[in-house]
């Protein structure tokens, strides 16, 4: 309801309550329009539209892909979408990522912890819930300076100044957007999946990522050691998602189901099959096994299963667990994307072990064979050495062209010695490019860094510790910092604001009226960071 609207209809409710008299109608609008989502499931079903109406609109062109970066506390994402906002005027198709490895890292009472879900599941939920609160948190920042430049311009007879600030409320674009959380594999069987999601729903998530791992064997996709687990019990976790999403009335909730089979080579178990060809039949039939001639083959406590017609017995490890035959991950993930998208899945998530154009599209195309609308959420991840990655790419590709390449040495790229060769400008390329053009090539919706702010407050903190314990001193944050924040309009320079104390000593003027003892006085420091 526009500002305006809002004034008049609780106008007409206040006066109906004598004893509200010192209640002004036009508090109550602002505080309504500083505080738009209600509830976390307010949230999930607003951002779970825009996400569904983003996908869309993907379909319909490849270059309206969305992107997120992965946010460890309630402030980075903040920050984020604030400067998002003053960047880019809009935050349309950029949305938040949760990772479940920064919440194992920095989140966990138990203190660091690697990605292998050791970590509280309910951290999980309670890192969803802290994003919407200072994305909320923002929204009322903002529109807290809307009002007040409102109540000025009213004070000083401005018409057109009110008319267009006024505007600027009854238009405002929230900080709210999609997140998409990861619940590693499930945390445990199907029930428990159900429990997270709908704590994740509740919390505010219109998006859940979840992954073909077991779920007490859990390993970071990017490192080694990782099991899958046959597609029934995978899809038995998507169905718990789904309808935990259905029984809160997110009915737009989104599910990203994660494959890891590219760099997985084992499972703990062999699948279910009734018929051959059945998804159990498909998943078995990629298990590295000895054909069996006779029955003197069979050991004690070997197992047995039919492949192909053939009797087999499965190289089983010391672990218990059964080994893949080499070179079979890419048909796994084919199978395993095929597998979820045709049994409630919307998005697709494949893990690979470098970022290459042509090998996501390779595998894309051959699942849009089946799905054609198959779509990806891809990880920019920084466990890929980007810099080595595509000088190696350019390299390669100049290699087939047969084009010169004594000047380099394909194994030291790296070397800050190419920073500015021709080669070392054009892997660059490549990779400013490598969003739009796996957009266009290879059916990624959604490009997202998993752990940027984990290295960006190393790397800031790294700056700020050895200049200030230095000879830099107090220069060391005031040109570092402080002065790069006020010429940069950076929001957080005024940090007594930021953190809600204009929003406070508005809401005491509220409750109280003259008598209200406000914080922003000629004493407030603060006042020194106007008008810079």
């Amino acid at each position: 309801m526009p500002y305006a609207s809002e004034i008049d209809t609780l106008t007409s409710l206040i006066k109906q309550n004598p004893t509200w008299s010192a209640i002004k109608p036009e508090y109550v609008a602002r505080m309504r329009a500083q505080n738009k989502f209600k509830t976390g499931l307010d949230i999930a079903k607003y951002t779970a539209k825009i996400m569904r109406e983003d996908m869309a609109n993907y379909d319909q062109d490849s270059s309206q892909y969305t992107q997120s970066l992965g946010c460890w506390h309630g402030f980075i994402g903040q920050q984020k979408m604030i400067s998002i906002k003053k960047h880019f005027n809009s935050t349309k198709r950029r949305y938040l990522y949760l990772s479940g490895w920064m919440v194992a890292a920095l989140r966990s009472q138990f203190g660091p912890l690697p990605d292998q879900s050791m970590h509280e599941k309910t951290a999980v939920s309670g890192l969803i819930e802290e994003l919407y609160t200072f994305l909320r948190q923002a929204d009322s920042w903002e529109l807290n300076h809307l009002f007040r430049d409102l109540e000025e311009a009213q004070k000083a007879g401005d018409k057109a100044k009110v008319k267009d600030i006024q505007a600027q409320i009854d238009n405002h674009e929230t900080h709210v957007v999609p997140i998409i959380a990861d619940i590693d594999a499930g945390f445990g069987n199907a029930e428990a999946t159900y429990l997270l999601a709908k704590q994740m729903i509740e919390a505010g998530a219109c998006c859940i990522q979840i992954e073909n791992q077991v779920s007490d064997e859990k390993q970071c996709g990017h490192q080694d050691g990782k099991v899958t687990v046959p597609h029934a019990e995978f899809l038995a976790k998507i169905n718990a998602v789904r309808l935990a999403f259905l029984e809160l009335g997110v009915d737009d909730g989104v599910i990203v189901a994660r494959t890891d089979s590219l760099g997985a080579g084992l499972t703990k178990q062999i699948a279910v099959t009734n018929e051959p060809g059945d998804l159990g039949d498909q998943y078995n039939s990629f298990i590295d096994g000895d054909i069996i001639e006779s029955a003197d083959d069979i050991n004690n406590g070997d197992v047995v299963i039919k492949q192909n017609g053939k009797l087999v017995k499965p190289k089983r490890l010391a672990s218990g667990l059964f080994q893949f035959k080499e070179g079979t991950g890419e048909d796994r993930v084919v199978m395993d994307c095929i597998a979820s998208l045709q049994n409630g899945a919307d998005l697709l998530w494949i893990e690979t072990e470098k970022p290459h154009v042509g090998q996501i599209a390779a595998m894309v195309n051959r699942i849009r064979e089946v799905v054609p609308n198959a779509k990806l959420v891809y990880n920019n991840s920084p466990s890929f050495n980007w810099t080595l990655n595509f000088r190696q790419q350019v390299y390669d590709a100049w290699a087939a062209e047969g084009k010169d390449l004594a000047g380099y040495d394909r194994d030291k790229l790296m070397s800050a010695d190419y920073d500015q060769s021709e080669l070392g400008k054009v892997a660059d390329e490549w990779t400013a490019n490598f969003q739009r053009d796996a957009a266009r090539e290879a059916g990624i919706f959604h490009h997202l860094i998993t752990l940027p702010t984990y290295h960006t407050a190393a790397l800031s903190t790294d700056n700020l510790a050895k200049g200030y314990f230095g000879d830099e001193g107090m220069l060391a944050y005031v040109a570092g910092v402080q002065r790069k924040e006020i010429r940069e309009g950076i929001a957080t320079v005024k940090h007594q604001d930021m953190a809600g104390s204009n929003i406070g000593d508005d809401h005491k003027e509220f409750f109280a009226g003259e008598a209200a003892l406000k914080a922003g006085g000629k004493d407030n420091t603060m006042g020194q960071f106007e008008n810079v």
